[in-house]
């Protein structure tokens, strides 16, 4: 096994046999994951915000999230991935930049969207690619391998069509993006679409109507990998909020008998 964790990371990525790339939020949740089977670990935007009480996109600060990773990839003996949101900056030099320290971080790699946050605006094309040209740039002068994600994330918040993403897409492969990643393209048909349109592998989001397809679809249309996004942690949040109500609202405490095994847990969390 070679000790370049990037390397790793990229030898997971194989097309129609996509790896789960399980986002986790704090080092319990990472430990649980790896003794579950994962093979990688990504961070998670929103699911790290909900852990400093923020909502997403644009309120954690790369200083933030750098810290965040850094404990991620001491939690775990597996490659880790960042959600960089949009690499914490407009400019194609904070993109380079944030490279730079994500592998000084000890990360195999970071997903980088064309979105300016928190405004939720697209980055004009021609931007949106220089930043991924500079971010590649960056990650191919590291000391070791990094896997850098460039995402178009427009069609997910309804600010361009499934045919602009594709155009992103392509000026992403030029640019020296290692994955692609359309988020929440709007189909199955769609994300067909999606995976045809390049060599590159493609990540796919499973969250939402997603999450009731089996992975032996997305492997037959091509996808590399199979990340969770929020959706792990969301489904945390449901217990919580079903409980909560149950509790608060009727005294009923019966949705904590459906509650794990301590003694499981810490199971999995020993390294021993």
């Amino acid at each position: 096994m070679t000790d370049d964790i990037g390397a790793r990371f990229r030898a997971l990525h194989r097309p129609h046999d996509p790896f789960i790339l399980a986002n986790a939020w704090d080092r319990g949740s990472a430990r649980m994951l790896e003794a579950l089977g994962a093979e990688a670990i990504a961070t998670s935007s929103a699911a790290h915000a909900f852990t400093l009480g923020r909502p997403d996109l644009g309120h954690v600060s790369r200083d933030e999230a750098l810290a965040h990773a850094e404990d991620m990839v001491a939690a775990v003996n597996l490659p880790v991935s960042g959600d960089f949101e949009n690499g914490y900056g407009a400019s194609p030099e904070t993109c380079a930049e944030t490279v730079r320290l994500a592998c000084e971080a000890g990360l195999a790699g970071i997903s980088i969207e064309d979105m300016d946050l928190p405004e939720g605006v697209p980055y004009p094309r021609d931007l949106a690619i220089e930043r991924i040209r500079a971010a590649a740039a960056a990650a191919r002068a590291l000391p070791r391998d990094f896997v850098l994600v460039g995402r178009a994330d427009g069609v997910m918040h309804g600010k361009y069509d499934l045919d602009e993403a594709l155009a992103r897409m392509a000026g992403f492969e030029a640019a020296g993006a290692d994955c692609l990643y359309v988020p929440v393209p709007g189909s199955l048909e769609a994300q067909a679409r999606v995976c045809a349109a390049t060599r590159l592998p493609v990540n796919v989001l499973v969250a939402g109507d997603f999450a009731s397809v089996p992975q032996s679809t997305f492997a037959g249309m091509g996808a590399a990998r199979l990340s969770l996004g929020s959706a792990l942690a969301r489904a945390t949040h449901r217990v919580i909020a079903d409980a909560g109500r149950a509790m608060f609202g009727d005294g009923d405490f019966t949705p904590l008998t459906r509650s794990i095994a301590g003694a499981e847990v810490d199971r999995m969390l020993s390294r021993d």
